[in-house]
């Protein structure tokens, strides 16, 4: 159904991509692919319709179960938990590799210093022709990253029946992860290809609507279909929500709308948890309409009290644009924008 809000895993209940899952398949030649876009446009449902299509073993990792700062005890409890469904089928292998025990339909790994050994794992796993996805990869980004890196590094080299597909919503931060462009990254240089997902056009979104709508049996008049295409600005997610919403019984825009900011709200709180609270009146001054340095510099200093230091405010714009959140003054996403007026 297409306004299932969970994400998708089967061709027929996802809508307008057949352009990326194609080029995801004949990506395969290239030893690392990401898969990026802003948030709520589909990228784990993409991921699982071609992981499902392929016709190879694969591994799903989502890295959004990992706590900041995390180490190699948690690295490895979430490749145990992934690694559960193939046991049967990888079971052998595993075995054979130092610091894996099995028991029952559990995967036991030695995750201490000098225990498991990432690079031991993929060189054994590559004997099975093996896809290993990582979800929202931009939080691998931690003191155990180095460690990732380097056995992702040694896999490009040396395990040529090995891919890595990431998925990044957070595409800067991403690519910070993987460190292509740092000369003190093993993975610099590298040839990384990229599968982008952008938001439907209106015909595209239009359509989705009705689609999803005609589905459930439900007529919608159009007028309402218009405006909601034109304020939830073709990303997949806030259709979806705005679909499942009025299937739910709350037939007004407006009351959706502001339900989605509100959601929003919360994750833009927990997206800059633990950061300086800057980032938030930056968000809060180009949601306002600070369309300048020299604007949102005022803006935050008016807030503040207190003179801000240049760097210090360059550092917050450049992190929000790795963060997906803002380009050029300009946020990604409307409901977004909507939210940041409430911080």
């Amino acid at each position: 159904m297409l306004f299932d809000d969970r994400p998708k895993e089967e061709r027929k209940a996802l809508f307008d991509r057949e352009k990326e899952i194609e080029e995801l398949k004949n990506s395969l030649r290239h030893p690392i692919i990401v898969l990026t876009g802003i948030r709520r446009i589909g990228k784990t449902s993409v991921l699982k319709v071609f992981l499902k299509e392929i016709k190879r073993e694969s591994l799903l990792l989502d890295a959004r179960a990992l706590p900041p700062n995390y180490g190699r005890r948690e690295f490895f409890n979430l490749l145990a938990n992934s690694l559960r469904p193939s046991l049967p089928r990888l079971g052998e292998i595993l075995k054979s590799v130092r610091g894996i025990r099995l028991a029952g339909l559990e995967v036991e790994f030695d995750w201490r210093k000098g225990g498991t050994s990432l690079v031991e794992l993929f060189d054994r796993l590559d004997e099975r022709n093996l896809i290993i996805a990582i979800d929202e990869a931009q939080r691998l980004r931690g003191p155990f990253s180095e460690e990732v890196r380097n056995a992702i590094a040694h896999a490009y080299d040396y395990d040529s029946n090995l891919n890595f597909i990431l998925t990044g919503s957070e595409v800067g931060l991403l690519y910070d992860f993987l460190g292509t462009e740092d000369p003190s990254s093993p993975l610099y240089g590298r040839y990384i290809h990229e599968v982008r997902l952008e938001r439907f056009d209106e015909r595209n979104s239009l359509e989705f609507l009705e689609r999803g709508f005609e589905e459930a049996g439900v007529r919608v008049p159009p007028e309402v279909l218009n405006q909601a295409v034109r304020e939830l600005d073709g990303i997949p997610g806030w259709l979806t929500f705005f679909g499942s919403s009025y299937l739910a019984g709350k037939r007004d825009l407006a009351t959706i709308k502001r339900a989605a900011i509100q959601l929003a709200l919360e994750e833009l709180k927990n997206l800059v948890k633990g950061r300086s609270s800057r980032f938030l009146l930056v968000l809060k001054g180009i949601a306002e309409g600070r369309r300048s340095w020299t604007e949102v510099k005022r803006f935050v200093e008016e807030k503040e009290g207190r003179t801000v230091s240049s760097s210090v405010l360059q550092n917050v714009l450049e992190t929000l644009e790795k963060m997906s959140l803002v380009k050029d003054y300009f946020f990604l996403d409307p409901i977004y924008e909507e939210a940041s007026k409430l911080l």
